[in-house]
């Protein structure tokens, strides 16, 4: 335990002392030293006179994320367990259940369950609550609990879970699980083949590779490649992708760091696969990283429509850098630009707000680029796709909806008092969404805009300036219509939550590889994608 604690105590100053021998921080190697010795003399000093007992562990845990939480999001320190998380991240391989799984304070909730793979074999489903791992209570492990369900290949685990409110056990046989970087491809009409990229693991390129040949095989002349919620990986594997569609010795993405060795170049090494098919990049608010780097590549080059919404925005790059005892540091180390110069980094965690929050890049801030067409596009704010989808922005009423799980919650409802047998004929009605209405008044949800909380604060300062009696009137004026607005939100919304209710319901039945078949047929933004590849004069509208 002592051995344990004192790991503990010296893990920052061996980080500080591994950073000040690197050439970078030599010049400020007289402020560091200052520093450590001011925090070691307060943290001796704190830890020997405090009046109750301190756990040094702790405190120094507390102080090492206070300390990162004053950067951006991604400089964060990995304990073993987050270092073997990034492997698999990065692999796709790990021994489990083979399943998704939301991690709560008291619970463990199943999201999805894989095909074939071991919780689906025991009979778990979405919505399943585990509160028991072998003998562990999720409820006192203090730790990431979703750890207790990774072990080794063909070990087992017993599972104590709830399901609509009755008690159940299982006992689940850990396996070697696969996650594939393409989930799923497949042949539409009109000669266009549709491929799903999911994560930029080590195995993204070599697999849309074999989909796009299999594809190829069956008579694909156009190519859909989605990026919807690929939250991006390795930077090496999006300068992959993209060289299967562009010429070797073609620059994709360049780092731009305040340490010379970081600024750095990427080129397509290879040989490409196809550089003349007709293609389109789906992206929306989740396609953040490596799925930005390759949609903005392809945008600056003009080898791709790019369809949806804008992305996330994230133009910052991260290099895991490894400590003691198995420890790492993830550190942002550099930005990347696009082949036209742009850096889509949309948040600026350097000039925050009044609470704390980064700011948003304005779009006034925002720079102008030319494509290689000659095409102008931005910076600032993630990748601006050419073609708009309304129906891939989340207005604010669904994203409440969908932080709440409402939709995941309601269609664990739906699974358990619907039989459904059939894909191509499922279809949900008004009175489906009239069901969800109620469900949703049931669990009493109700959300606050941004509107309604910027008044209420301008009401708070005129209270405080004693301007309330002047203000009240037209204040409650503004509030009633903001709840007449809330009241009808839902039904303004019923196409786009109507979509994502069908989009998890289907998943329930027919699994992910399902839910890809169904949007083939039904999600929108395919549709469109689909649309600009078969009328070959609009495609080359766009890019030109």
């Amino acid at each position: 335990m002592k051995k344990n604690r004192l790991k503990k105590y010296l893990l920052p100053f061996i980080l500080v002392i591994l950073l000040i021998t690197t050439s970078a921080f030599k010049s400020d190697f007289f402020e560091i030293a200052k520093q450590i010795e001011i925090f070691t003399t307060m943290f001796k000093e704190l830890n020997m006179n405090y009046v109750d007992d301190t756990n040094p562990g702790d405190l120094m845990d507390t102080a090492i994320k206070s300390m990162l939480n004053d950067l951006d999001p991604y400089t964060n320190f990995m304990n073993e367990q987050d270092v073997e998380a990034a492997r698999i991240n990065n692999t796709g391989d790990y021994s489990g259940i083979g399943a998704s799984i939301l991690t709560l304070k008291d619970k463990l909730v199943i999201m999805e369950t894989y095909k074939d793979f071991p919780a689906d074999k025991a009979g778990l489903k979405p919505g399943d609550e585990i509160i028991k791992v072998d003998n562990i209570s999720v409820a006192d492990f203090k730790e990431d609990a979703g750890n207790l369900l990774q072990g080794a290949e063909g070990s087992t685990v017993n599972l104590t879970y709830l399901r609509q409110g009755q008690t159940n056990n299982a006992v689940v046989k850990r396996e070697s699980v696969e996650i594939h970087a393409v989930p799923h491809y497949a042949m539409m009409d009109g000669e266009v083949g549709y491929i799903v990229l999911r994560k930029f693991n080590e195995k993204a390129s070599s697999e849309t590779i074999r989909a796009l040949r299999e594809l190829k095989g069956e008579g694909a002349k156009k190519i859909i490649l989605d990026l919807r919620g690929n939250p991006g990986g390795l930077l090496s594997e999006a300068v992959n992708l993209v060289n299967i569609f562009v010429p070797q010795n073609q620059l994709v993405v360049s780092t731009k760091s305040k340490v010379e060795k970081y600024n750095k170049t990427y080129y397509t090494q290879k040989q490409p696969i196809d550089t003349e098919i007709p293609l389109v990049v789906l992206i929306d608010g989740r396609s953040a990283s490596a799925s930005e780097i390759v949609a903005g590549a392809l945008q600056d080059l003009d080898r791709a429509v790019i369809v949806g919404s804008r992305s996330f925005g994230k133009g910052l790059v991260q290099r895991p850098k490894p400590l003691v005892y198995g420890t790492q540091m993830k550190i942002t180390i550099s930005r990347y630009y696009t082949p036209s110069g742009r850096c889509i980094q949309a948040l600026d965690y350097w000039h925050r707000d009044e609470d704390g929050e980064a700011t948003r890049i304005s779009q006034d801030k925002y720079n102008a680029f030319k494509t290689r067409n000659g095409r102008t596009v931005f910076d600032g704010g993630g990748i601006e796709p050419d073609v708009k989808m309304s129906e891939s922005i989340y207005s604010p009423i669904t994203t409440a909806i969908l932080d709440d799980y409402l939709i995941f919650n309601y269609a664990t409802q739906y699974y358990y008092n619907n039989k459904v047998t059939d894909l191509e004929s499922f279809k949900l009605t008004d009175a489906d969404f009239n069901k969800f209405k109620d469900y949703l008044k049931k669990e009493n949800f109700s959300f606050e805009t941004t509107t309604e909380e910027a008044f209420s604060e301008a009401f708070d300062v005129a209270s405080k300036e004693k301007m309330e009696v002047v203000v009240t009137d037209e204040y409650n004026k503004l509030i009633n219509a903001i709840k007449n607005y809330k009241n009808t939100a839902i039904d303004m919304n019923k196409s786009q939550l109507m979509d994502l209710l069908a989009d998890e319901i289907v998943k329930r039945y027919f699994y992910r590889e399902g839910l890809y078949d169904y949007y083939l047929d039904n999600n929108p933004e395919i549709k469109k994608a689909s649309e600009i590849l078969i009328n070959s004069s609009s495609y080359s509208k766009y890019l030109k």
